[in-house]
């Protein structure tokens, strides 16, 4: 490294943001990027460390630690130091086909394994990581390359989320002809209508899009294959397939007065803000409104977050955040070791906002949701919940049992369901006889990829189960280099 006491005279410093009170008042993003001589110093505390932890995504006690796209994160950063940025980005776009997307949306297990963070605050990796890329559109470094030559195959993607859209640039850089469809108007996936334009302002994830449509890929918008185009045709008109299809059917929450008008699943709630922001700017008031209601969000993941940041800039009158588990430790626990994720208490950029309009944090822990009750309209009116507590069964298996006395009772005119997701779409798969597994995600061996169906591939959350959006890319990536294997008889991808 070319600062070894980098980490001894630096600081962590980290993109400021916008003030929360101020942010709620527009759909922009809010982080203020940190200046270069900075971002400098920041890349100068990566410590040069023996076995560095931070680029081997690995699967510890259930979570990610180290990045699942195998960043040469201390190569990077050594280069961001002396000043070499276009080399930066030549190293960062080996592995991480958009660093923009990661650099923003990625809870960032590489951080969480940095060396340095054992006793010091780890390096600032995500906020280098999205300086690098963004300073490359900036400089023009970013242009299309598509491929000198063509193979004549040709390969459809079904799916344009980060796994697929991954996926479709590692086959097109290999000369294959890729076809993506996608059942929505807009290309992107969860990119696009899945996470909030605050979190992930969309001109980013278009830019890419023009930019791989320049490349050769061919995008299918409005066609959602089982249905408007039948998933047999596939395998008659291309080569080869890579179903990309995520995770997408939501856990429900079937208790009594779940049929009353105002509960939501949370993707209903996000796609319909995002898709009127674009389409109209909010003018079109074809979404659903938070504004004016007592609102209560019911799962406590990123997906839950997105939905509290949401509601706060339409105007909600109150809101609620329900979290069936206890709440984290501020700092780890004995049985939480380094590298292992951190299970600690953090708060994220909707709970902030909460936080800066109502005066406390929104979420409320260990509270079990018993029934839903509506008004004369068939409107949800108020929630009735009781808290839990968590204990070990005979078998030492985590359980939990209602504290009598603890029942109340919540206004709510507007309730999210952001509980995670249970499996893929049956559609697809059934109409090309995909096999699948014991939780019902397509059937294909991680590395491998290949499904029971000759020529079709899988990736992505519809193999994995709800993960990351890292993770979908990395998934994209490897469906790729065994599809181009199983097209040419050998691969030259990664």
């Amino acid at each position: 490294m070319g600062k070894p006491t980098g980490f001894l005279e630096y600081k962590r410093e980290t993109p400021r943001e916008r003030h929360p009170a101020e942010r709620i008042r527009d759909w922009n993003e809010f982080h203020i990027p940190l200046p270069e001589e900075v971002l400098q110093m920041q890349g100068a505390r990566c410590m040069d460390c023996g076995v560095p932890f931070c680029h081997s995504g690995i699967i510890i006690n259930g979570l990610t630690s180290g990045c699942p796209v195998y960043n040469l994160i201390p190569e990077w950063n050594d280069l961001v130091y002396r000043g070499l940025w276009k080399e930066a980005l030549e190293r960062l776009h080996k592995t991480n086909n958009f660093p923009e997307f990661t650099g923003r949306v990625c809870p960032a297990p590489c951080e969480a394994a940095c060396v340095l963070g054992i006793n010091e605050p780890p390096v600032t990796i995500k906020s280098i990581e999205c300086a690098i890329v963004d300073k490359g559109f900036e400089e023009g470094w970013i242009v299309p390359r598509p491929p000198a030559k063509r193979t004549g195959k040709r390969v459809a993607v079904v799916g344009s989320g980060p796994a697929g859209l991954a996926c479709a640039d590692q086959l097109n850089k290999a000369g294959h002809w890729v076809t993506v469809f996608e059942r929505d108007d807009r290309i992107g996936g969860l990119l696009m209508y899945g996470i909030p334009n605050p979190h992930l302002d969309k001109r980013i994830v278009q830019r890419r899009v023009d930019l791989l449509a320049k490349e050769g890929i061919e995008f299918v918008t409005n066609t959602e294959v089982g249905k408007d185009y039948p998933a047999e045709k596939l395998l008659r008109d291309f080569d080869a397939v890579v179903l990309c299809c995520g995770a997408t059917k939501p856990r429900d929450l079937p208790i009594e007065g779940r049929e009353l008008k105002g509960i939501h699943f949370a993707m209903e709630f996000l796609r319909s803000t995002t898709k009127s922001l674009l389409d109209s700017n909010l003018q079109d008031g074809k979404y659903i409104s938070a504004k004016g209601k007592d609102v209560i969000v019911i799962g406590g993941g990123d997906t839950g977050t997105d939905c509290v940041a949401t509601a706060m800039r339409q105007g909600c009158r109150s809101l609620v955040q329900f979290e069936i588990l206890p709440k984290p430790p501020l700092s780890r626990a004995p049985d939480n070791p380094w590298p292992q994720w951190p299970r600690v208490y953090r708060i994220d950029y909707g709970q902030e906002e909460a936080m800066a309009v109502f005066g406390r944090d929104p979420r409320r822990y260990r509270v079990m949701t018993k029934r839903f009750v509506g008004d004369e309209k068939g409107h949800v009116k108020e929630l009735h919940t009781v808290c839990v507590e968590w204990y070990k069964d005979s078998q030492g298996k985590l359980a939990l049992k209602e504290i009598p006395g603890t029942e109340r009772v919540w206004p709510a005119q507007l309730v999210l369901l952001a509980l995670g997701f249970v499996g893929p779409e049956d559609t697809i798969l059934d109409q090309l006889g995909i096999e699948r597994d014991e939780r019902s995600n397509a059937k294909a061996e991680y590395g491998k990829f290949a499904t029971n169906v000759k020529g079709v591939f899988v990736a992505g959350d519809m193999r994995r189960g709800q993960s990351l959006v890292v993770w979908a890319i990395n998934e994209g990536r490897g469906a790729a280099r065994e599809c181009d294997r199983y097209l040419m008889g050998y691969t030259n991808l990664p």
